[in-house]
Order: C-alpha cells, then sequence, then structure tokens
C-alpha cells in the first residue's frame, strides 16, 4: 500500500479519533493487517504495536486541541489504565498470531451485539451533569490490559460505559481521548522494549511498522485539532450509530485479512 494512500487513510483515522475517540486500534489494525500481510501471523502483532504509536500520538493532539474537566483528580483511574497497558502490551508479546487477531474480532462482535441489545448506548438512560459519567477507578486495570492486548484501544469499552452513564457521544469521544492515552504510552514502551516473538521485516522498530505509522499520522493530526476545536453538530443518535457501524466494518476488515 502506497505512503499517499495511507495519507488519505488517515484523514479517516484523524476524523474518528475526534469524533469517536478510536483512532488507532479499530481503524489503524485493520489497516495494517493489510499493509504488512506479507508478514504472515506476525501481521496482526504488528499492527497491534504500529496501532499503539498512533493512538499515542493522536490521542495526546486531541487531549491538548480541546483538555476535557471530567478527569481531572482522577489519577488513580489514570495510573491502572497505564499499569494494564504494559501487562497487556507485554502478553501481547508472546501471544500467537491467529489469537490476537480472532480475539479482536470477537471482542469487537460481542461489543456490537451488546450495544444494540441492551438499552443505554443508542440513546442515553438518562442526562449526564457533573461526575455522574465517570468510569469506576477499578475498571482502570482490566480496561487497559485487554485493550491493550487486542490493539483495540481504550474507548471500545470506556465510551459504552459513559454513554449508559447518561453522557452524549461528543463528551463520551472526548473522554476516550486521554483515557486512550493513558493506556497507551506505557503499552507502546513495551511494545518497543519487550522481547518476546518480534516479526522480522523491513522498516520495523520493534514490532512497530514506522513508516506506515508515520504516513497515518501525517493524514491524521491536523484532522484531528480541526475537528477538536471545531467538531461539527451530529445529531447523536446518528453519532452512536456510526460508532456501532464502524465496529462492525473494523471487525470485518480484520477477519477477511490474511
Amino acid at each position: 500500500m502506497s505512503v499517499l494512500v495511507l495519507l488519505l487513510v488517515g484523514l479517516g483515522v484523524g476524523a474518528t479519533t475526534a469524533l469517536f475517540g478510536f483512532g488507532g486500534g479499530f481503524v489503524t489494525v485493520p489497516v495494517i493487517t493489510v499493509v504488512d500481510a506479507g508478514l504472515g501471523g506476525d501481521a496482526v502483532r504488528v499492527a497491534t504495536a504500529t496501532s499503539a504509536l498512533v493512538m499515542l500520538v493522536n490521542a495526546l493532539v486531541a487531549t491538548l486541541a480541546a483538555p476535557p474537566r471530567a478527569l481531572r483528580g482522577r489519577w488513580a483511574l489514570v495510573v491502572l489504565l497505564g499499569v494494564g497497558g504494559a501487562l497487556g502490551a507485554a502478553a501481547g508479546r508472546f501471544a500467537p498470531g491467529p489469537l490476537l487477531r480472532w480475539g479482536f474480532v470477537a471482542y469487537v462482535g460481542v461489543t456490537v451485539v451488546d450495544l444494540l441489545a441492551r438499552p443505554g448506548f443508542l440513546r442515553p438512560a438518562r442526562a449526564a451533569t457533573g461526575r455522574r459519567h465517570a468510569l469506576p477507578t477499578w475498571l482502570g486495570l482490566p480496561i487497559g490490559a485487554v485493550a491493550s492486548f487486542l490493539g483495540v484501544g481504550g474507548s471500545v469499552m470506556t465510551v459504552p460505559l459513559m454513554r449508559r452513564a447518561g453522557a452524549p457521544m461528543p463528551v463520551a469521544a472526548a473522554l476516550a481521548n486521554p483515557l486512550t492515552l493513558a493506556i497507551v504510552a506505557p503499552a507502546l514502551c513495551v511494545s518497543l522494549l519487550v522481547r518476546g516473538s518480534t516479526p522480522a521485516g523491513a522498516g520495523l522498530v520493534g514490532a512497530v511498522d514506522v513508516v506506515a505509522a508515520l504516513s497515518l499520522l501525517a493524514g491524521s493530526t491536523v484532522v484531528v485539532v480541526l475537528l477538536r476545536r471545531r467538531p461539527p453538530r451530529v445529531p447523536d443518535a446518528l453519532h452512536a450509530g456510526a460508532y456501532i457501524a464502524l465496529l462492525v466494518m473494523a471487525g470485518a476488515a480484520v477477519a477477511v485479512t490474511g
């Protein structure tokens, strides 16, 4: 896949980061899996590690562009997310490629069914005010571990949780970015430093495809800044429905690749 195509895909990555809170895992993992399909079983491992780099930069840019206030004083949650992220990334370095691939697909599938079957996502149950949509601190560890192990980012768990607590989609997506940042920063360090089943290929640093990551980021960061500072007005139900549709597309892309 050419750099130009990756730049164009990066525009979509930036849009999903700003609008949905998942500019890494659910977009980057399928794309990098296709890009590095020649690595065989290691393609998903590379995609997961590369996803961490893309998520880190995009989540940082989105957070700095429009920092949410609801996470002030939630240092315990941030620490647990980081610890979980490091543990999940370390486990992912030793896990077989098929487990990562089909774990990603299965998690997306279960999430989509849950979002459609249970009330509270397509239409939030109540209006959220103040800290009512805040995540329980103890969830930081499992969210961080699962998110970094599968490369899905934190938004797949945090956005539904905040929606069911009453948060509108723009608020849930905005809060997902700093939470994702807390997860992927230690996860990326582990992906670069921890030895395990390390793929061999040109352009790889550890398990990170640096060229692909930089190409995606070149297209995404400007879009993130623009949309976070001037977010479009999207009807809440349409916003939530688009979130589910993107999850379906990402899961299907990983399932049919390789």
